[in-house]
């Protein structure tokens, strides 16, 4: 604990102390960057701080799961650091971060994780924490997963099943590291969408660098190319193959970005089957659509580009919401990954070099609480759980974090549901000069924002120092994730039958040189042609869309006369 947070005594007196499970009126005093005591008429110390916050409620600091700061991605650099972004953040009502480190591939990912630490203790705001990608995989992946699980505070992992040549990995890789997610007792973040799909899409619309003039005489080549490459289709079916994969691993799976209808749709079937399956959605799909893609103005639509897109459907924002009031999708993180209008022109003539990402890391509450709670689908303590108490459940920081107990971090927010403010890219705190939730008036609002037991945001005035956070190491098997799947693995564990030995007789087989039929699928060869003679069985060919198949030297008849068609022989009247 800094010696500035173990002098500062704080008083917030008259208001409305809401908790994920109840709200009540109380008041909360703070000492020595901890909740201390949390009631009426409290008795306490002289030389404490008071904070009116009558008429206001007193909700514990927000935690966004999912920003990008100081990150290098489609060679582009977001423009939020830790010190600008952190401090959006406060100025937001949220009070911890956990930031992204993506290692390019064959990367060291202890390297990757030393280098962004190295930069990021310096400036924090805030507390934060880290999710390490796994973009490749071998022995030496899993030997460094290991020592970020046991040395460095690392709980979590974040999985591609998109991004093909970048980030993307194969099935049976992603199934290898749920394994040793399960085994070591991280938090698997999948993103799905089918990359091998996308990829295919993207070239039979000559949307390849390759493919440049087939793209321009199409007129693909603006930003409704990402809706259009990526229909949600492909996400629904890569988040049931998700799910298959972990549910196949024992591995509880936490899908990140739902994006659509169809994917949530998935993730809530997975839930009443009782598979132990967790969903984020970001800010930006619980409010935004994808017509922005096909706005006149370039810049404009170019500027929501991120992935998996927004929906072309309307309803699908609303749905979403939805599914994070009723629990469904357990939290919203706003993937802040900002970007300049320069940067993002990248792409003016081919959108797969536009960068992916939007910003939001200041807005996320206040959109949430105008579109959540004003719009009727949650209440104030649904706000809590989908902002802050489900994450920290989640990341094994429950109940120090997203809670207002004593004994609990003083991460605090005053918020004012009466007030209301316009987002506008002119005064945000965040970087930029894109913002897509541009005009919106937010009725709900952060007014104080305590982190540490620190007082560092006040009535849009800031008090907070560069470095000031501090990095929070993170447990491995939260209890939240791994309670139920280990009761799970006990009632569905597999036994052999109990039975008599077999002493009848059993057939000779003549050893004539062939590979045993009892070998694995792995090892058996593609067979040429099938039962059905001199045709080829669609059901069980290799068949290919590159043209040459594998059975092309093989004759084949041009016509076969037919003695006894199905059904039999006509009886001529035609």
């Amino acid at each position: 604990m800094s010696s500035s947070s173990a002098m500062v005594r704080i008083l917030i007196k008259g208001g409305k102390v809401v908790n994920d499970d109840c709200t009540q009126e109380a008041d909360v005093y703070i000492e020595n960057g901890i909740v201390q005591q949390v009631g009426k008429e409290l008795m306490i110390p002289g030389g404490a701080k008071v904070i009116d916050a009558s008429g206001k409620l007193v909700l514990p600091g927000g935690i966004d799961t999912s920003v990008h700061l100081e990150e290098s991605f489609m060679n582009a650099t977001t423009v939020d650091d830790f010190y600008s972004g952190t401090k959006a953040a406060l100025a937001g009502g949220t009070t911890m971060v956990i930031g992204h480190v993506l290692p390019e591939r064959n990367e060291s990912l202890l390297e990757a994780y030393e280098k962004c630490r190295n930069s990021a203790d310096s400036k924090a705001c805030c507390d934060y924490a880290l999710h390490i990608g796994v973009t490749w995989w071998g022995p030496k992946v899993r030997a460094e997963m290991e020592k970020l699980v046991r040395d460095k505070g690392v709980n979590s992992f974040q999985m591609f099943m998109a991004y093909k040549d970048m980030f993307m990995l194969r099935d049976s890789e992603l199934f290898q590291v749920l394994q040793h997610c399960k085994d070591i007792g991280a938090i698997a973040r999948v993103h799905a969408e089918n990359g091998e799909l996308v990829s295919e899409v993207r070239d039979l619309l000559g949307i390849t660098v390759c493919g440049a003039k087939e793209a321009l005489d199409l007129g693909i080549s603006g930003p409704e190319g990402i809706e259009i490459s990526r229909p949600e289709e492909l996400e629904a079916e890569a988040t049931h193959r998700a799910i298959t994969i972990a549910n196949r691993a024992h591995c509880p799976v936490y899908l990140v970005n739902v994006s659509s209808m169809s994917a949530g749709d998935v993730v809530a079937t997975a839930k009443m089957q009782g598979k132990v399956v967790h969903g984020e959605t970001t800010t930006a799909h619980t409010v935004l659509n994808g017509m922005q893609y096909y706005h006149q103005d370039w810049s404009h639509a170019a500027a929501h580009v991120t992935v998996p897109p927004l929906r072309l459907d309307p309803n699908t924002p609303n749905f979403l919401m939805s599914l994070l009031g009723n629990d469904t999708l357990n939290v919203v993180g706003s993937d802040h990954r900002p970007f300049t209008v320069k940067q993002k022109a990248m792409g003016k003539d081919d959108f797969t070099k536009i960068p992916h990402g939007l910003p939001g890391i200041q807005d996320r509450m206040s959109v949430i609480w105008e579109k959540g709670v004003i719009g009727g689908k949650m209440d104030e303590n649904r706000f809590v759980a989908v902002t802050s108490s489900n994450a920290a459940k989640i990341y094994n920081l429950y109940p120090r974090k997203g809670r207002i107990i004593p004994g609990a971090d003083a991460d605090v927010v005053v918020w004012d549901p009466e007030g209301s403010k316009v987002i506008s890219v002119e005064n945000q705190v965040q970087g930029g000069d894109i913002n897509p939730y541009e005009g919106l008036r937010c009725h709900g609002v952060p007014i104080v924002t305590i982190s540490r037991g620190r007082l560092v945001y006040e009535n849009g005035m800031f008090t907070c120092a560069e470095g000031s956070g501090k990095f929070c190491p993170l447990r491995t098997f939260p209890d939240y994730l791994y309670k139920k799947m280990v009761q799970r693995e006990k009632c569905q564990a597999v036994k052999a039958v109990e039975r008599e030995p077999y002493t009848g007789e059993v057939v000779a087989v003549a050893n004539s040189g062939k590979r045993d039929t009892g070998s694995s699928d792995l090892d058996t060869p593609t067979r040429p042609c099938t039962r059905h003679g001199g045709m080829r069985d669609l059901h069980e060919s290799s068949f290919s869309l590159s043209g040459a198949q594998i059975d092309d030297n093989i004759p084949k008849r041009s016509s076969a006369r037919i003695l006894a068609p199905p059904g039999g022989r006509s009886s001529g009247i035609w």
